[in-house]
């Protein structure tokens, strides 16, 4: 029997993983991070509805798309997607109000555009970027379906024109009549035949309810709790390597890495405190 296989008829672990499949919707990021995934038609979908334009054509998107930064704090974008027009687009989840704080906000934003201008290039050379957040709940609290947040000259109140824009969509916003509370409704819903828009649906469905897609969510579930594992040692190696009590073979050994791994750690923290 092949590995794919045995992890679907791999009772323990399988059952329980297909009950919370099951329960999954659109405003948990873990099964947004996989709906969305290599999927061009979906998020291109519900970047037109958020974007209200129909004519939008997204050349690429990534998922879990990690920006590593040696000076600061590394960002991992639940979804990033590129237009036609080499415009960026960063859409994040966000169910704790917290997470979607206007200074998280400005970070994503200022990490994207370090990620997109090469070393030598003009500043004329940073692409038009939107930082999305799609929140459970409604982070600006005036009951509207999306607000747009953009610098602006105080003084005339003209716009700024640095082209970088935050979008915050209210997740709370229920409306058959709007296409936003649409989409928010469908975000909510863990049945895909309670979605309304067709193409969202029927991915979910796919996801949810074929042994194909079941077969990616457990497997991508089984990845992210072996990331969390692997994440969890990293930190602690980081902590005995500031420390400085112990050797690298003795680290490795103790938090069950490879010796390799734990130079890369060291040779990261070396840089850091270099630069």
């Amino acid at each position: 029997m092949s590995k794919d296989k045995d992890v679907l008829t791999n009772f323990d672990s399988s059952e329980r993983d297909l009950e919370y499949i099951k329960n999954f919707r659109l405003m948990d990021d873990d099964f947004m991070a996989k709906f969305f995934e290599e999927n061009l038609e979906c998020t291109e979908f519900v970047l037109r509805i958020i974007m209200n334009n129909p004519d939008l054509k997204v050349q690429s998107v990534h998922t879990q798309h990690e920006i590593r930064n040696l000076l600061g704090h590394s960002v991992r974008l639940d979804a990033y997607a590129t237009d036609k027009n080499a415009k960026k687009y960063n859409i994040e989840i966000q169910r704790s109000d917290k997470g979607a704080s206007p200074k998280r906000a400005r970070y994503h934003s200022s990490v994207i555009d370090v990620n997109i201008l090469p070393k030598g290039k003009d500043y004329d050379f940073l692409t038009e970027t939107y930082v999305i957040f799609i929140t459970e709940h409604d982070e600006m609290g005036a009951g509207l379906p999306i607000y747009h947040v953009d610098r602006t000259i105080k003084e005339t109140g003209a716009l700024f024109q640095d082209e970088a824009h935050i979008i915050y969509v209210n997740g709370e916003y229920k409306d058959d009549d709007s296409p936003i509370g649409v989409l928010m409704h469908d975000f909510a819903c863990t049945n895909p035949a309670d979605m309304q828009y067709k193409v969202l649906a029927e991915r979910a469905r796919y996801l949810k309810e074929s042994k194909e897609g079941q077969l990616v969510m457990c497997r991508a579930m089984e990845e992210m709790r072996n990331e969390s594992i692997l994440a969890e040692r990293k930190q602690t190696a980081i902590r005995l390597i500031k420390a400085e009590k112990l050797s690298y073979e003795e680290i490795a050994d103790g938090v069950n890495l490879t010796l390799e791994e734990v130079q890369e750690l060291a040779k990261e923290i070396t840089e850091v405190v270099m630069a």
